[in-house]
């Protein structure tokens, strides 16, 4: 190629390059400036007479999101001098410690209407209720508050398809009021053993804040259906403490879980004679191994005290708990324990002590979970659990008329 050919390239090669990066710079410009805007724009909403329980009679009301790596200097200035803003995150911890402000929580400013539009209130929302307010009118004051909530109740009712979890997606039912289902009867149903056509209703309370469902609050009442006997579950709530009973007043809380996970399948029986998957001989099995995701939280099925915890040979990460001088449990194959976790410290019923794996001698994520009684090991799928103490005689005649309330609208409710 000769000098001249040469030259002629550059000339249509160059200004062809530096076209591409100016067009990429300018498209670059306009992206930053369209994140900046989402992130950090608040949007003004129409009039109203209060918010966040401040009159706004005479205050303009904008709201906003907290953006990617957003902290409360890059939200508020410069509106808000930045010596407050200091103020703010070294003083007011108490009450809310701003470094726990989380990108996509709700935001909100209320301002004067004058021309100087000055940052009156500047509120943060916690959850969907809770919410930290800063006025900053005359000296500073910070204080947390509540959304007013209104709180409805629902029925619900299904037919078993498969599993509870896939029966209320088929259904179209929230899956936290599955979750709160589980928790309540977790002591007198076999979530792991259900069968199809076995059939639940239940009465519970939904809330609302500013007209839009947020969240289950309590079931108030519930059934459920399976092997052939129908339990019954009636909140009574007292002091401020809940707990549910049988129609008799029977504590449906045992002093063991029914199992240690919340969802999952039993992949492997207790059996006195069961081929070993990795190590192809025939050898007892003493447990029941429960295949689950790894990383699912295992709780523990009792109150107790961890005897065990770490590595056991084939077993893996191991944890064992003594619940009583009769009863104990041990939990195998994690993948991690949960926090504080090792010999010496007590756990309280349904405490997440680990999380299901492989370490070991495992195939594939499960937990082999055994139960012992005396020393000797039980099937833990026929194991019986002495129940709780049963309603107080001074509280009988209130539980007796929330049966006589809640029992009959649950048995109409249609499936």
């Amino acid at each position: 190629m000769n000098k001249h050919q040469l030259n002629l390239r550059l000339w249509i090669v160059l200004p062809a390059l530096a076209a591409i990066l100016i067009i990429i710079t300018i498209l670059g410009i306009t992206i930053f400036k369209m994140r900046m805007d989402v992130k950090a724009r608040p949007v003004v909403i129409s009039k109203r007479n209060s918010a966040y329980n401040i009159k706004l009679d005479s205050l303009d009301i904008s709201y906003g999101k907290v953006g990617n790596n957003q902290n409360l200097s890059d939200i508020l200035s410069p509106s808000v001098p930045a010596g407050l803003i200091d103020k703010i995150a070294k003083e007011t911890v108490d009450v809310f410690d701003v470094r726990r402000m989380h990108s996509g929580n709700t935001i909100a400013r209320i301002t004067s209407k004058d021309s100087t539009h000055r940052t009156l209130y500047f509120i943060y929302e916690i959850n969907s209720i809770e919410f930290v307010v800063y006025d900053f009118r005359d000296s500073l004051r910070v204080y947390r508050d509540r959304k007013n909530v209104h709180v409805v109740n629902k029925t619900a009712g299904g037919s078993i398809s498969g599993s509870l979890w896939n029966t209320f997606q088929k259904l179209d039912l929230d899956i936290n009021l599955a979750l709160h289902l589980s928790e309540v009867f977790a002591w007198t149903v076999d979530f792991y053993g259900l069968q199809n056509g076995d059939e639940f209703r239940v009465i519970y309370e939904e809330m609302y804040v500013d007209g839009r469902m947020i969240g289950i609050d309590r079931i108030l009442s519930a059934s459920f259906l399976t092997g052939g006997h129908e339990y019954y579950a009636f909140l009574l709530e007292e002091k401020g403490k809940r707990a549910y009973f049988d129609e008799n007043g029977q504590s449906l809380q045992r002093s063991f879980l029914k199992a240690p996970l919340r969802f999952s399948r039993i992949s492997s029986h207790f059996s006195n004679a069961r081929m070993h998957p990795i190590l192809r001989i025939v050898r007892a099995h003493y447990g029941v191994d429960y295949a689950a995701p790894r990383g699912t939280p295992v709780e523990a099925l009792g109150e107790g005290k961890i005897t065990e915890a770490g590595w056991k040979g084939g077993y893996g990460r191991f944890i064992a708990i003594r619940h009583n001088s009769v009863y104990s449990t041990t939990y195998a194959h994690l993948s991690g324990y949960a926090k504080n976790i090792k010999p010496g410290v007590h756990v309280s019923q349904g405490q997440v002590i680990g999380f299901v794996g492989m370490s070991g001698l495992a195939t594939g994520p499960h937990l082999d979970f055994r139960v012992y009684r005396n020393g000797s090991p039980v099937d833990p799928l026929r194991l019986e659990s002495p129940p709780s103490d049963p309603v107080p005689a001074s509280s009988m005649p209130v539980f007796k008329d929330l049966v006589l309330r809640w029992k009959p609208q649950l048995d109409k409710i249609k499936l």
